[in-house]
């Protein structure tokens, strides 16, 4: 069975965490989207973007997956949850997906610095999503009793 934490203490620091990572991917779409607005949507050009290479399709999801993340940091129940979780896997899956199209059909203009970067953010929020769960307090006072007690002790 699935062992998620209900109530972690260090949840706010997790949020925050999440919410920095969408202020980042926000600024870096709407900056991207006014670098690349005259450019082709899907676009092989060196616009780069705060440090990472970009086009306009991908800029435009960026500023998406951004106030995603924003909403998900900024809402308090199981809601940020879940988003954290989903995003942490999407940011995986995009980034291997366009790492193995690095060479041949690069549609989001990924460099190996955006597949990076990508991993690291997709692993991130996939933590964070992790131990941000929410719960009455009931159930973190079991989870915590069950993490006091040593596994030989419960087995008698």
């Amino acid at each position: 069975m699935v062992h998620l934490p209900v109530n972690h203490p260090a949840r706010p620091f997790y949020r925050v965490l999440a919410g920095l990572i969408g202020v980042y991917i926000l600024a870096f779409g709407v900056y991207g989207v006014v670098l690349t607005w005259n450019r082709g949507l899907f676009g092989r050009g060196s616009d780069w973007s705060l440090g990472l290479r970009t086009n306009l399709a991908f800029s435009i999801v960026s500023v998406i997956f951004g106030a995603f993340l924003l909403i998900g940091a900024s809402r308090r129940g199981n809601l940020g949850h879940y988003m954290n979780l989903t995003a942490g896997v999407v940011f995986l899956f995009t980034a291997l997906l366009m790492m193995g199209l690095l060479q041949t059909a690069n549609f989001l203009n990924f460099s190996m610095s955006t597949v990076i970067v990508s991993l690291l953010f997709g692993l991130v929020l996939l933590g964070t999503g992790l131990y941000d769960k929410v719960g009455p307090p009931e159930h973190a006072d079991v989870e915590r009793e069950r993490r006091r007690h040593p596994v030989a002790e419960r087995h008698r």
